[in-house]
């Protein structure tokens, strides 16, 4: 049975490897308690998952993504860059300032952000 629905996933995923991670990425997720998308007909873990894959009950992109997220150890975050000038001058990195600062005193703050003064 499996041999047949390995047939019937080739065009959902040309890469056999690949299609390979896919399906015993979503077998192990079954295992661990996630929702069956279709009738288990008696089939074993591996069986269901290529099944759902054949039948487009679980799409190759939605696994994709989740094979990449649970093997990702570092999860990139966007955050802004911080005003590193607005910080030393003392205020909102967005907020405009007037320029009366003088060059000694731009000096002695980053020096002091320094740790040299």
């Amino acid at each position: 049975m499996a041999r047949v629905t390995v047939e019937d996933c080739v065009d959902k995923v040309q890469n056999r490897f690949e299609l390979v991670m896919l399906a015993s990425h979503r077998a192990r997720e079954v295992s661990a308690g996630a929702a069956i998308t279709l009738d288990r007909d008696n089939d074993k873990n591996p069986v269901v998952a290529l099944r759902e894959i054949a039948e487009e009950t679980q799409t190759a992109d939605e696994l994709r993504e989740r094979l990449i997220e649970a093997n990702q150890s570092q999860i990139e975050v966007d955050e802004p860059e911080e005003d590193r000038m607005a910080l030393l001058m003392g205020s909102e990195p967005d907020t405009p300032q007037e320029d009366d600062m003088s060059e000694e005193k731009l000096l002695r703050a980053l020096m002091e952000a320094q740790g040299q003064g």
